[in-house]
């Protein structure tokens, strides 16, 4: 499995290959960061980040894309453009037929570390370790983007194991039975139907 992380951004993408399967060592193919100026224009700078993630798209060819989910923080600001740097990179992979999986920060770090609540250099040196590298990757965006690749080989068969467990409980449900029945058509009894009882003699049993 064949996976690039993106840890979105405006100002800094982070972005990182990792191939390999869960219980195995993985492999890391590439990892670096995807930048624009924060003094151009917003639209500028979301092209640029369409055009970095396209060039990494077409060099590694990922089976998968792994993007941190969005959420809430105290500067809007930050929220925002973490949010448009998001949906490009959902863009670029959707565009080319390539699944997409959000995992929240904590999914990431607990993943990583064992613990939801690890700072950023307990997971640049857990990353370091189980990617086998010689040093931290640079900057923290970077590491974290390898992170989010590691996360989600790692989740993706348990991931499975749940989708085709909530496929086949909806195959089970009365609605699905029923559609099943109906569509299936009438049922026709082969079993031969009684013969009717013989009526009764009016006049057996009377005495002249």
């Amino acid at each position: 499995m064949r996976v690039l992380g993106v840890d979105p951004g405006l100002t800094r993408c982070g972005v990182g290959v990792v191939e390999g399967v869960a219980g195995r060592p993985l492999t890391m193919l590439g990892v670096g960061v995807v930048r624009t100026s924060a003094d151009a224009d917003l639209g500028h700078r979301l092209v640029a980040v369409e055009q970095g993630l396209e060039r990494w798209l077409d060099e590694y060819r990922p089976e998968f894309v792994a993007v941190e989910r969005v959420f809430s923080q105290h500067n809007v600001r930050t929220v925002m453009g973490t949010a448009q740097a998001s949906a490009v990179a959902l863009l670029c992979a959707s565009r080319r037929g390539i699944p997409v999986a959000l995992h929240t920060p904590s999914e990431v770090k607990a993943a990583v570390t064992g613990s939801g609540r690890a700072d950023k250099a307990q997971v640049g040196a857990m990353v370091t370790r189980l990617l086998r590298l010689d040093a931290p990757p640079k900057p923290a965006d970077a590491a974290d983007a390898l992170a989010l690749a590691i996360c989600h080989i790692w989740r993706a068969p348990a991931q499975n194991r749940l989708q085709q467990a909530a496929a086949l409980h909806a195959s089970r449900t009365p609605a699905a039975r029923t559609a099943a029945s109906r569509a299936s058509g009438p049922r026709t009894s082969t079993a031969p139907h009684p013969s009717p009882s013989p009526s009764p003699d009016p006049l057996k049993g009377r005495t002249a």
